[in-house]
């Protein structure tokens, strides 16, 4: 029986104002917006936060209430724009701050801001590119499949605006509270967002959690398998690996530490032991899931090329508005000219083996990301895991071809820029894709619109690098670039012959004792690479969402309900903390001081106690539509 057909919010044969002047300019100016902020923020803390949604509520904000335009397809292309800022931010600054620091050693030059912007427009393009072939796959065909969890809250988002009422007063309470949380938590910093507890009992354990809005909102809307999956990997990390590494090697100095376990326990606790051994495992365990899930998708892969080939040369011509994509002529023809480019082009330190490595591993990585995010969202998106395995194998390579020094250095950290700039992009465009599938937008207009959000964000990214740099340096307090540091750590590692390759084979060889398991790698392996207290945060609200769907119901229909609602204002959830994070960004680049902590701290009870009222709100919301149904 064939299944039947899902009917977008938008119909396919209707047509509505959406790849616009206005909001190509209003997409652009958000797409810098976000890149600058999201640059600041990735190279203070080592992450950044997703844009889609923050993008959509502001569009909303600027197009319906204050313009009087009304168009959620229009509103759709300004956040498809808007998103590919942060994207691109994340892939570069997890890399390229590496140069400027080998620079200051004296290694190499200065990147010039050419460099920088031309490296980052390849990746950008080649991750749109690469992506387009699996829209089809990903997108529609596992729809049911993969929720692309940002992706369906940013079109809840819109259509709630759209829809107005009881669905918009949802989002945007949800969006408040977060705000104002955030704000408290991170401005005002009236209690660490960050809740840190060192189990000394079990030496090398330790637990935490990070009380934020969003992870709430995420571990709500992935779900609790998901969520559970990220966790259990978490708990293997620093409930078993942490305290052996304790236990054992406590009088050891161990590669790439320079000091013994001990030492390392009594200057920074647990988190020196999971930036220095659990990294390593938890990027071995990212790459082997990586390659078990190409492997496992290439029947897929391979059907959605056939297919793509299939319909090559017939043109767009009675194909449903819904259903075109930039052709596959056009992909393929963009990927080999820009391989070529940045072989030939004198200012990318790029040789042809680096532009192969660049072609195939991008590939793959824009699959694994794309499919990712897919599962478990793009703020989770482990894209300098990513990374870090392709700067392993690269690094390897241009060593085993006589590409070494200096020179091999540059070459590698260039490779890694691309490949993880079109991880980011390439799930940054599913995500946007996942919404116009949802609303019914023409997928080839918000490919375009992704194409614009790059190229606009590629000329910033440069200019924001220099002038942060030029302020404070990377690797200083102020900015410490902790993913920059990891990856040229790795390339060093490699060069110099001591790469700590137990650590990475243990965490290969874990992910696949989980796949023979029967349990999905990557969920898991995830988890090992990230803090246990951001998988924390997430699994509270998975578990909200369990208790939501667990709870007796009157109706199928009044449950299905009440778990919308409660995906609305956690989407909302996530918007205000995207929003706020950005001020404070913004705030922090002024040199405007907000922390009232030296008045008033509630410390590491009151975040709990913050956090644990912010997860009941979620479960109020849910029980309005209950109530309203009794009613």
């Amino acid at each position: 029986m064939e299944e039947k057909k899902f009917q977008p919010y938008i119909p396919a044969d209707k047509v509505v104002p959406e790849f616009t002047v206005f909001s190509v300019i209003l997409g652009a100016l958000l797409a810098v917006l976000f890149g600058g902020a999201n640059a600041y923020l990735g190279l203070r803390v080592g992450m950044t936060v997703s844009a889609s949604i923050p993008a959509a509520v502001i569009s909303m904000g600027v197009i319906r209430f204050i313009f009087k335009r009304d168009s959620i397809l229009e509103n759709n292309m300004v956040q498809t724009i808007g998103s590919a800022g942060e994207s691109l931010a994340a892939g570069a600054i997890f890399t390229m701050p590496a140069l400027f620091m080998w620079a200051t050693e004296g290694l190499c030059d200065v990147p010039s801001m050419v460099e920088i912007g031309l490296i980052a427009l390849c990746g950008g393009v080649l991750g749109i590119m690469m992506m387009i072939p699996l829209r089809s796959a990903l997108i529609v065909k596992e729809h049911g499949t993969l929720g692309y969890p940002e992706g369906k809250a940013c079109a809840e988002v819109l259509m709630a605006g759209e829809e107005g009422g009881a669905k918009a007063s949802t989002v945007f309470w949800g969006l408040g509270i977060a705000a104002v949380y955030k704000f408290v938590a991170d401005g005002l910093k009236l209690f660490p967002s960050e809740v840190d507890y060192t189990i000394d009992a079990y030496k090398g354990s330790g637990f935490g959690v990070d009380v934020l809005p969003a992870l709430a909102g995420v571990g709500y809307i992935c779900g609790p398998r998901i969520s559970s999956y990220m966790f259990a990997g978490s708990t293997i990390a620093w409930f078993v690996l942490m305290p052996m590494i304790a236990l054992f090697g406590s009088n050891l100095v161990i590669y790439p530490a320079t000091m013994s376990v001990a030492e390392l326990w009594a200057d920074g606790g647990t988190w020196n032991l999971w930036s220095k051994f659990i990294r390593y495992i938890g990027a071995g365990a990212l790459a082997a899931g990586g390659i078990i899930s190409l492997i496992k998708s290439l029947p897929m892969i391979v059907r959605t090329f056939v297919a793509a080939f299939k319909d090559y040369g017939k043109g767009s011509t009675g194909v449903l508005r819904t259903e075109q994509d930039i052709s596959m002529k056009v992909v393929l023809v963009v990927c080999l000219v820009i391989a070529v480019f940045m072989w030939l082009f004198p200012s990318i330190p790029v040789s042809l083996i680096g532009a192969l490595i660049i072609l195939i591993f991008g590939f793959f990585f824009a699959t694994v990301s794309s499919r990712m995010v897919g599962l478990i969202g793009s703020s989770n998106n482990p894209v300098s895991g990513m990374a870090i395995a392709t700067l392993l194998i690269a690094t390897i390579i241009l060593k085993a071809t006589g590409s070494t020094g200096a020179s091999g250095m540059v070459g590698a950290i260039a490779i890694g820029s691309v490949i993880c700039i079109i991880a980011a992009i390439a799930g940054d465009t599913s995500q946007d894709l996942k919404t116009g599938f949802l609303l019914g937008a023409t997928p080839k207009k918000q490919q375009y619109g992704e194409l614009i959000g790059v190229c606009v964000s590629a000329v910033a990214i440069g200019a924001i690098l220099y002038l942060l740099n030029a302020a404070w340096g990377f690797g200083s307090e102020e900015l410490g670039a902790p993913q920059a540091m990891m990856m040229k750590m790795v390339i060093e590692g490699v060069m110099g012959g001591e790469m700590p390759w137990a650590l990475v084979f243990t965490g290969v060889f874990i992910a696949v004792a989980i796949e023979i398991l029967g349990l999905p790698v990557l969920p898991v392996a995830i988890g090992i690479y990230l803090p246990i207290h951001l998988n924390a945060g997430i699994m509270l609200g998975g578990l909200v969402r369990l208790f939501v769907e667990k709870r007796k119901y009157a109706s199928e229909k009044e449950k299905n309900d009440s778990i919308q609602s409660g995906i609305l204002y956690t989407s909302g959830m996530i918007a205000g903390e995207g929003v706020v994070g950005i001020l404070l960004a913004v705030f922090a680049v002024l040199n405007i001081n907000s922390d009232i902590s030296g008045i008033i701290n509630l410390g590491n009870i009151g975040g709990l106690v913050f956090f644990a009222l912010l997860l009941l709100t979620i479960v109020f919301f849910c029980n309005k539509v209950k109530k309203s149904s009794k009613n």
